[in-house]
């Protein structure tokens, strides 16, 4: 399945599993679908009949509320069957709403709150260094998660010990929570800072594949210093009424929304 296929079914099952179960974050998994299709169809090293190779590269979605996208792209993957993502955020569920790892193969790490990601993805990359392994670590982060303090504490640590196996991925849709970034916590000037805390630095279109593709490929070159790749986003992509709209952070696609949105998807099938 190449990449443009995956980003189209992460979204329609995104669409789906947010419907069927009222959960939130739609826009979020929106905004994110390309980073991590990109991923799983061209970048990553993984086998679904043994999601605990040693040597496969390690995916921790930090922003966790976005766990929908990675669910449904580890289903694409055959990691589990596709039908059980219509049990996401239900009573019993192992798909819960905010990622877990408990019993879900391809999940590496259990997220949701918020600034842990990337330091346990120093971690896993700094035992790939001593332990002679050769898998790459990807940590996507959310840009409203970068207010965090302990981001920028493990941005130090990848730096001070040439973390160059860790590469962070930031869905910049410019919103977080309830408002735009620019009214909580400013970011800017977002590059210069994870430029002056030693990291190499890349600046793309996060819904542009070929973009992403060869970011990824020049991220995992990259020698003596850990690469984050700003992958500027839209919140609600690929929705026209969800795009750039805030409410649709804990708004949920139901009734003539949904068919809305299901209508869009299906005019944008690859």
């Amino acid at each position: 399945m190449n990449s443009k296929e995956l980003a189209w079914k992460i979204r329609r099952h995104g669409i789906e599993m947010t419907h069927i179960s009222k959960g939130s974050h739609i826009g979020s998994v929106l905004s994110v679908t390309d980073i991590i299709a990109v991923l799983y169809a061209d970048t990553l090293n993984f086998n679904p009949k043994n999601p605990r190779w040693v040597e496969r590269d390690r995916v921790i979605l930090s922003k966790g509320h976005a766990g929908a996208a990675i669910y449904a792209a580890l289903a694409e993957c055959g990691f589990f069957d596709v039908e059980e993502l219509k049990t996401h955020y239900a009573n019993g569920s192992r798909l819960s709403g905010h990622v877990s790892h408990k019993g879900v193969p391809g999940v590496e790490f259990s997220t949701g709150s918020l600034g842990h990601g990337l330091p346990v993805g120093c971690g896993m990359a700094m035992a790939a260094k001593k332990n002679k392994q050769h898998y790459r670590v990807f940590v996507i982060c959310g840009d409203g998660e970068c207010d965090e303090g302990a981001v920028w504490e493990a941005a130090l640590f990848a730096h001070h010990y040439h973390l160059d196996n860790l590469i962070a991925v930031i869905d910049h849709n410019k919103m977080q929570s309830l408002d735009f970034c620019e009214n909580t916590i400013t970011l800017a000037p977002f590059a210069d800072k994870w430029k002056a805390f030693g990291w190499h630095v890349l600046d793309i279109d996060g819904h542009d594949h070929l973009a992403l593709k060869n970011a990824y490929e020049t991220a995992c070159q990259n020698k003596d210093k850990p690469t984050v790749i700003i992958a500027n986003t839209i919140k609600g992509k690929g929705i026209s009424f969800m795009e750039n709209n805030i409410l649709w952070h804990y708004r949920t696609p139901q009734g003539e929304e949904y068919d809305a949105a299901v209508g869009e998807l299906e005019g944008q099938r690859p």
